[in-house]
């Protein structure tokens, strides 16, 4: 087998791997506003407004294999990432209460942020959106060795 072989094999692997990642999470957030009955709060739904398009174009970037989809896919999960880290500064309240989007509806610091009460959504979103950058961050350094 070739480098180039070796490196493509690695680099679908990896945009494999972000594809699971976002279409784990948007099946989750279906899951528990369909399921469940969670309603999501205002920065829920931006979360959501850059994961559901990532399960997409992640699909489509994998048949035929098109590394320039890290050039498409990076930003939404970068701009996701930032609407997360936002939204865990309010669910631990180190942002103060006059700065909350959330006065509408459901309260993104709520309890019922909580899976189970154990674990909170807005953190599994930042998990989320972290894992689908290291991995296409690494896709994309070994796109530049090809």
């Amino acid at each position: 087998m070739s480098h180039q072989s070796d490196v493509n094999i690695s680099c679908w692997k990896f945009i494999f791997i972000s594809w699971l990642i976002a279409a784990t999470a948007t099946a989750g957030s279906l899951f528990f506003s369909e399921i469940m009955n969670l309603v999501p709060c205002v920065l829920c739904w931006y979360q959501r407004i850059f994961m559901f398009p990532l399960a997409v174009i992640l699909l489509i970037g994998l048949h035929p294999l098109d590394l320039r989809v890290v050039r498409y896919a990076l930003p939404l999960a970068f701009i996701g990432l930032l609407f997360t880290i936002y939204h865990g500064f309010l669910f631990y309240g180190f942002i103060p209460e006059n700065l909350i989007p959330c006065s509408k509806g459901i309260s993104c610091s709520d309890a019922s942020m909580e899976l189970f009460g154990l674990l909170p959504i807005p953190l599994l979103s930042l998990i989320s959106f972290s894992m689908i950058i290291f991995f296409l961050l690494k896709t994309r350094s070994l796109g530049k060795q090809m």
